[in-house]
């Protein structure tokens, strides 16, 4: 019968061909798009597309990163870069811009759009995201009569200039589909549908201006709003969640769009690390397509990092790793990454099919099910589903029978040959380790791996350092007082201890009792540090205990409150404030004494921050003292060395573990708030179950380790020598354990069976499953560790041979890979002895290096 599509052969034959055909109409920037939609799917220049997202965030990597971030993601299958735009970073006081080094929007623009992609541009301007205040400046919460994100007229006034500043730099550029550039979607507001109620009346006025404001800006492309379900039309409302394959929009004419799959999950400080399986991941795409999807993106394809003081939460780390599929360091995930890759070829090869069909939803057993889109001209494709989190089930349909593990779907573009089952993963898995490399001297001789480093330190004053900024009784609000342009704010009272007193003639030693709304803090007296506490990623309020030392007569008890990173989504979060709010003194003869009404002094931020130690000009101003060794566990420290760059070309983080917490630069680059703070020693998983579904604390690791060891130093941070690193210690560790870590691959291993899901796949032949292999760029595959063709047995790194194995295994291994960057092994007679263990299904097992 004649087809509208080429046979399915010819599909995978030229597949690589139709990716290009399919993206060369957005490649040249000089011809205008006509981005519109439908019930089923945006429609561009009259085509429908089905499309796949990726999210990367320009300001959480660098410029140097971007080009090799956008080509791995297309790479990757991908057609589309969804990005926020992040209005504090480009604000950062009212009417003063910003837009370069890491907020260099347009660079990033052009660089998607040089590579032929598309991009999603998600201007808010409020957006959640994990990110420091939700992406609002905070000098706006102190103009006077705001309140964020309702029906006010200030927070209106801003949001709009703001919002109109981008579009008309976008439109400067050409950068909207409407006029030749890439940006195909825009998005006002995000995820206020979860809030609105909270406000009222001015909530619901809000949606409706934010919608109005957006599309009077006339951009020529269709504008977005998340879980916003009353989003006036034709404004698209979409879908943030694990999965999407129910969602509806809020119009019958509008197409079904996610624009938040979240592939992983954020970590916290003290918290644990979640990782979402590559299974579950393919298994909620793959529904959401069955289910008349046609627009869907990843976030976070590319977490990247929280640098400087961007992380909001509070709590939220350095690392937005996000267990995406590339990974915080720039590097693809295995065998997530490779894995979703084939989902997103299998789902493009049913393209047509979905988008110019109606579904028509086949029962095949109480938890299984298939839709088909079809139609009289002969295109076909269906996704077979088995909903059953627990069991395989074997179903028939068209008179085949398909055996389904658990909670997966299978995808035939032909309704017929299965190519991609979510459950079944063929991709190889990457073993990642941090090479650590000793902070060596940046010298010019040869000899100068021999000598020790050399460190410089500034010891702040515990209390008060120069004028007190201001005296009050009793405790202020901290974000009301340092405005986030510090996390620090010192409090200090003076107490009086007569010789005679009870705390001293009885020898007890009185008690610090202290509550405070958050984050953190480290109590001193007389200098000394006594105690440390903090809250949570939970729960930010904190009360704490701790024995004090007194002495007799006058006392200085010095408080240093913290902030870490501030609220970023919630109703009113502007509001959310932190600091002390009760302190007391326990152990007296008159029971406990309340010092939260005293007299307090009070200064905002570091002497060290004030001086800029950080920055090679501002560490002029202090006179550094060198030491030949740095002290250890010595509390408000600035450490200074000057080092060389780690050799080679992997990324580089610094191993902090051995430190207690603070700030890092590098060549004035701040790094992020270093804090290794451990996890708790319980609810984690030794081996992930994707069956059924997700939710943050399913597959938990770390438990019982720090939330976060290594933090990302870009390499193009680095100058060939001459290097410096300034760090701030808080609370006492051991810098002479510092250390740079190179991110190595160490090895990589891949098995699958020869009645694999496989592209190569048409009438006249069986499935010809394959098994790839790739190292890095200029890497090749070195040598073999294991290599068996049978029934090996076993998980990555722990493979064993079964019953049945053919021992040339790894002689033809060696001779279709050895020294190669990338090689692909067929599991045909060709190269291995298909007769062998006869009636059983073989698979291919091997563990290899890159060198």
């Amino acid at each position: 019968m004649a087809s509208t599509v080429c046979p399915l052969l010819h599909f995978f034959f030229f597949f690589s061909c139709f990716i290009c055909l399919y993206i060369s109409p957005f490649a040249a920037a000089a011809v205008a798009n006509n981005v519109t939609y439908d019930s089923r799917s945006l429609i561009i220049n009259g085509e429908r597309k089905l499309l796949i997202s990726a999210a990367i965030h320009y300001p959480r990597s660098v410029p140097a990163m971007w080009p090799g971030l956008v080509k791995t993601a297309k790479e990757g299958g991908v057609d589309v870069i969804e990005t926020y735009v992040f209005w504090n970073g480009h604000e950062p006081s009212p009417g003063n811009y910003y837009f370069g080094g890491r907020y260099d929007l347009s660079r990033f623009v052009k660089i998607v759009q040089e590579a032929g992609m598309l991009l999603i541009l998600r201007i808010g301007p409020f957006v959640a995201a994990e990110w420091n205040f939700g992406g609002i400046p905070v000098w706006l919460h102190y103009v006077p009569g705001t309140v964020f994100r309702t029906d006010n007229e200030p927070f209106k006034h801003y949001m709009q200039n703001f919002t109109t500043l981008i579009v008309n730099m976008m439109k400067k550029e050409k950068f909207f589909a409407s006029q030749g550039g890439p940006i195909i979607l825009s998005q006002v507001e995000n995820e206020y549908g979860y809030y609105e109620a909270a406000y009222g009346e001015g909530g619901k006025a809000y949606t409706q201006w934010a919608a109005k404001m957006a599309l009077s800006q006339n951009t020529g492309v269709p504008w977005i709003m998340c879980q916003q379900w009353d989003a006036p039309d034709p404004v698209i409302n979409t879908c943030n969640s694990f999965y999407c394959d129910d969602f509806k929009p809020s119009f019958p004419t509008m197409p079904k769009i996610w624009t938040e799959n979240w592939p992983g999950w954020f970590k916290t400080f003290g918290g644990r690390d979640p990782h979402r399986p590559a299974e579950d991941v393919a298994y909620s795409v793959a529904r959401f397509f069955q289910k008349g999807g046609s627009a869907h993106n990843y976030y976070m394809y590319h977490g990247g990092t929280n640098f400087g003081r961007t992380s909001g939460g509070p709590f939220i780390t350095t690392s937005y790793d996000y267990d995406a599929p590339i990974d915080e360091y720039g590097l693809p995930r295995f065998p997530k990454w490779g894995h979703l890759k084939e989902l997103h070829r299998a789902i493009k090869l049913c393209e047509h099919a979905l988008l110019n069909n109606k579904p028509t939803l086949v029962h095949l057993g109480s938890l299984q099910e298939a839709d088909v889109y079809e139609d009289q001209s002969g295109s076909c494709a269906a996704f077979i589903a088995n909903l059953d989190d627990k069991n395989e089930k074997t179903v028939h349909f068209r008179n085949v029978s398909y055996t389904l593990p658990a909670w997966s779907v299978s995808i035939l573009p032909d309704c017929k040959n299965v190519v991609f089952n979510t459950a079944k993963v063929g991709s190889q898995t990457s073993m990642i380790e941090m090479e650590p490399e000793q902070l060596k001297p940046s010298i010019a001789s040869p000899d100068k791996d021999l000598k020790p480093l050399s460190w410089e330190i500034f010891v702040e004053k515990a209390g008060i350092w120069g004028e007190a900024d201001f005296t009050r009784y009793g405790f202020v609000d901290h974000i009301n007082t340092t405005k986030d342009t510090t996390d620090y704010l010192w409090h200090t009272t003076r107490l009086f201890v007569d010789e005679n007193g009870e705390f001293l003639t009885k020898g007890n030693q009185p008690t610090l009792l202290i509550e405070s709304k958050g984050h953190a803090l480290h109590a001193f007296v007389n200098g000394i540090l006594q105690a440390s506490a903090s809250g949570n990623g939970t729960v930010s309020p904190f009360k704490f205990k701790s024995p004090v030392s007194l002495k007799a007569g006058e006392n200085e008890i010095a408080i240093l409150s913290m902030t870490v990173g501030l609220q970023n989504a919630g109703s009113f979060y502007e509001w959310v404030g932190a600091g002390l709010t009760s302190l007391k003194l326990k152990g007296s003869k008159n029971g406990t004494m309340d010092l939260s009404n005293s007299t307090w002094t009070y200064k905002i931020g570091l002497e060290g921050e004030h001086l800029g130690l950080y920055d090679a000009n501002g560490s002029k101003n202090v006179k550094w003292r060198s030491v030949s060794e740095p002290p250890k566990n010595q509390p408000l420290t600035w450490y200074k060395a000057v080092v060389d760059a780690p050799p080679g070309d992997e990324p580089v983080a610094l191993d902090m573990v051995h430190m207690g917490k603070g700030l890092a630069w590098l060549n004035g680059e701040q790094i992020g708030r270093y804090w290794p703070r451990k996890a708790p020693n319980d609810k984690c998983v030794k081996a992930c179950d994707y069956r059924g579904k997700f939710n943050p604390d399913k597959c938990n690791t770390g438990c019982g380790e720090p939330t976060q060891r290594w933090y990302h130093v870009p390499r193009s941070w680095f100058k060939p020598s001459g290097n410096v690193l300034v760090m701030f210690e808080e609370k006492g560790g051991d810098p002479t354990q510092i250390r740079f870590s190179r991110r190595k691959l160490s090895g990589l291993c891949a098995h699958v069976s020869e009645d694999h899901p496989s592209f190569a796949t048409d009438d006249l032949h069986k499935n010809k499953a394959d098994l790839e292999l790739k190292c890095p760029m200029n890497m090749h595959i070195s040598a073999f560790k294991f290599a068996s063709y049978g029934t090996p047995t076993g998980a990555c790194q722990s493979y064993a041979i079964g019953d049945c194995h053919d021992p040339d295994s790894t002689a033809v291994i060696e001779k279709l890979c050895l020294n190669k960057n990338e090689c692909t092994v067929e599991l045909t007679g060709k190269n291995f002895r298909t007769e062998i263990c006869p009636g059983v299904t073989k698979k291919l097992a091997v563990e290899a290096t890159c060198s």
